[in-house]
């Protein structure tokens, strides 16, 4: 018999059985990543994000889980659902807490109803996503929770959460795909020839300023290295207005536990590191996640989060880079429209109506705009499909 239960530590469960799941495989969702969100305190007691992992089991083994937290705020998920706390409020009631079903700090698309390896007959792996959807609804009941929300989730599973009467709500992000290009000159030559200029122009800039590149992973990040990345990562922060979520403790235990999933490509002048864009990976997929200098130099910021992360793709042979939320100006610059995708379950039967409503006629206006960017492609020829 399968039964859910809630895990206050993602460390309640063994790093092999967890990271044994299908979708698992994903930096982001692996037991390393979770454990060291947890172990450095940037999720955890006084932050917000309260580990409440759900998981399954067929006796002692592990079958299905999905990384859960109890949340006190909404920062961190950009998925934006701060109106909606506001029309809560509004009308006297609470919106805190709620439950999130997603990685913290990180807009990855991935599964996140993670099944057992192995699990082929599709109507056992729907039982198990079943489960896991009635489990966070139950949490929802159980907690005094207003809502429960599934945060780019793998398009696969919207039919799975929309069954359960979950409202589903989709967005735009930019993706590079690769075609199985030879070298970065030969993706060049898929774009029109004004942007096949500009970036040349770019990485010429970088170039003329005498600034090198090195590729380094969690094996090669020395202390001091890893305090200049973090310094880097903080700095762009600051300069946004914001403190950064995440700890350099985190980016340490990252290095250790990750090792060559994590990257890191650094900017060096005249031998002296001067910048830093941090990416994870997998044998399919390129994440950029941060990115830092210690000052403005011209071009920089495009040579090391978008091109050196396409030259690595194209080397490794990876399918995809996604770099993260929002930018059109990634779209001059071989990125594509690429659809993400939420769930939301709405206690409240009032505010659910309410907010169907709301997401219907975003929806509308999202699939317009991307339509009109995909109208005005810079590549000679119909940008690359993504392989299924």
């Amino acid at each position: 018999m399968t039964n859910l239960r809630e895990l206050r530590s993602i460390d309640e469960v063994r790093a092999s059985d967890w990271n044994a799941l299908d979708g698992a495989s994903c930096p982001f969702l692996r037991h390393e990543f979770l454990a060291a969100l947890e172990h450095t305190g940037c999720v955890g007691r006084g932050t917000g994000w309260t580990p409440a992992h759900l998981a399954a089991f067929d006796q002692d083994r592990l079958v299905a889980a999905t990384p859960m937290y109890r949340k006190s705020h909404s920062w961190g998920e950009f998925v934006f659902d701060f109106g909606w706390a506001q029309a809560y409020e509004r009308h006297g009631f609470a919106y805190y807490p709620k439950l999130v079903c997603a990685v913290p700090f990180s807009p990855v698309n991935n599964p996140r109803l993670l099944t057992a390896a192995g699990t082929h007959d599709p109507e056992q792996r729907l039982r198990l996503q079943r489960l896991l959807v009635h489990g966070l609804q139950e949490r929802c009941a159980d907690q005094s929770a207003s809502s429960a929300h599934a945060l780019f989730i793998h398009e696969s599973e919207c039919a799975v959460f929309q069954a359960q009467g979950w409202l589903l709500r989709h967005d735009v992000q930019f993706h590079w795909r690769n075609a199985g290009f030879a070298s970065f000159d030969d993706f060049l030559e898929t774009l029109r020839a004004e942007k096949r200029k500009k970036i040349r122009r770019e990485r010429r800039r970088c170039e003329e300023a005498g600034i090198t590149f090195e590729t380094l992973y969690g094996r090669d990040l020395t202390p001091e290295l890893l305090r200049f990345v973090y310094h880097v990562h903080e700095r762009t922060f600051i300069q946004h207005g914001h403190e950064p979520y995440l700890n350099q403790a985190f980016f340490a235990e990252l290095a250790r536990t990750l090792g060559d999933a994590l990257m890191v490509k650094l900017a060096r002048q005249d031998g002296r590191p001067v910048a830093a864009a941090v990416f994870l990976w997998s044998d399919t997929a390129l994440f950029g996640r941060y990115w830092g200098a210690l000052d403005d130099f011209h071009s920089l910021h495009f040579e090391a989060c978008y091109h050196q992360g396409i030259e690595f793709c194209i080397a490794k042979g990876l399918q995809r880079f996604e770099p993260g939320t929002q930018g059109e100006h990634k779209v001059m610059r071989g990125f594509t429209p690429a659809s993400t995708w939420s769930a939301h379950y709405i206690a409240d039967e009032r505010f659910r109506d309410a907010i169907a409503a709301f997401l219907a006629r975003e929806g509308i206006a999202v699939d317009a705009s991307a339509d009109q960017i995909a109208a005005h492609s810079h590549y000679r020829r119909p940008a690359p499909e993504l392989p299924p």
